[in-house]
């Protein structure tokens, strides 16, 4: 995501200056001559501290978004996250104070809201289309390499899960769409056979959040499909059900089908197995010509017109990260308490 969002960065013309905090020299190396980097550090506290700096992309693994955030607050700078804000609740909370007392604009990657379909979404949800929206659905379906590789780079496995890390894009669509209504209860189940003898993880969820005015939102969502499951990481349906009216979504991607007899650079991870793959189901975007062309182009490339501009853009605020984390790990509660769990979640997950 880093090297993603740093190539748009690049590109960019408000852009006079981009340093790079890189753990893996050979990684910094390749990043470096990518996004013509005229600074390279392997620590995020030296490259904060230099005073070209005036913002930050936190793109580092989910569980050690923490300290750089910290440290870009401190500076004063603004900053895009990838979300979450913190894989555990408590630090969550922390950040999202820190951030709100200091008065720095932080945004978090939901990149998703940089589609057309579900800005689409968002335009007749506004305007009353459906009249007064009753009840969301919504069914994710992912092939289990993203769920491989993020209990495999976990410091802390228990701590993530396939809502936390993947199921609150589409809650956080669904979220977006329903922002006057306010979620009072959360019930739901997971499902361990697959990904808990191996990784101790869970494989899917399936919940409900009600709000306050009696509508409902079902979730559901599988990271643990077999790896030769096409769609290359999302594919999603969702339903919206208003007293006017109805709106379906078919986001499964299922429109441009690649079939091949030699494994392809296509997909998350890339597995050998991999023959057939739902094109345009990789969430940022796809790379053509050289370049990085889809939703997180348009959401890092907004980010910076944010900030040159002070344009307005639909980026997912801190607050709004922070209430995403707190219901998907009320869901998670919930499947493990098997019972209903009441919002908000205030106390330590």
């Amino acid at each position: 995501m880093g090297l993603f969002r740093g190539e748009v960065a690049a590109r960019h013309p408000a852009v006079d200056w981009i340093g790079l905090a890189e753990i893996k020299p050979e990684r910094a190396t390749q990043v470096a001559a990518s996004v013509g980097a005229d600074f390279v550090t392997g620590d995020f506290r030296e490259l904060l501290k230099r005073p070209e700096v005036t913002a930050a992309i936190i793109a580092t693994d989910e569980h050690l978004h923490v300290e750089p955030i910290l440290a870009a607050v401190e500076r004063g700078l603004p900053i895009l996250i990838e979300k979450p804000l913190a894989t555990r609740l408590s630090e969550s909370r922390m950040v999202l104070e820190a951030i709100e007392k200091s008065g720095v604009d932080a945004v978090v990657g939901y990149t998703q809201r940089f589609r057309r379909r579900w800005l689409a979404a968002k335009e007749k949800v506004r305007t009353g289309a459906l009249g007064e929206v009753t009840l969301v659905t919504s069914r994710a379906f992912m092939n289990r390499l993203v769920a491989i590789d993020n209990y495999r780079r976990a410091n802390d496995p228990a701590s993530i899960s396939p809502m936390v890390i993947s199921g609150t894009h589409a809650l956080d669509i669904a979220m977006w769409l329903l922002e006057s209504k306010l979620p009072t209860e959360v019930y739901a189940r997971s499902v361990d056979r697959v990904l808990g003898p191996l990784y101790g993880g869970i494989d899917s969820t399936a919940g409900m959040i009600v709000f306050n005015d009696g509508c409902v939102y079902h979730l559901n969502i599988s990271w643990a499909l077999p790896v030769t499951w096409p769609a290359a990481v999302y594919s999603l349906e969702v339903g919206i059900v208003g007293t006017e009216g109805v709106l379906t979504i078919d986001d499964t991607h299922r429109d441009i089908v690649l079939a091949v007899t030699a494994p392809q650079a296509e997909g998350y991870l890339p597995d050998r197995s991999r023959l057939v793959d739902f094109m345009g189901s990789y969430p940022p975007g796809d790379m053509a010509l050289g370049e990085l062309r889809g939703p997180m182009r348009e959401e890092t490339s907004s980010w910076l017109d944010r900030l040159s501009l002070g344009v307005t853009t639909q980026h997912a605020t801190a607050r709004e990260a922070h209430n995403r984390l707190m219901l998907t790990k009320a869901l998670d509660l919930s499947a493990r308490k098997r019972q209903s769990i009441p919002l908000p979640l205030e106390g330590e997950e």
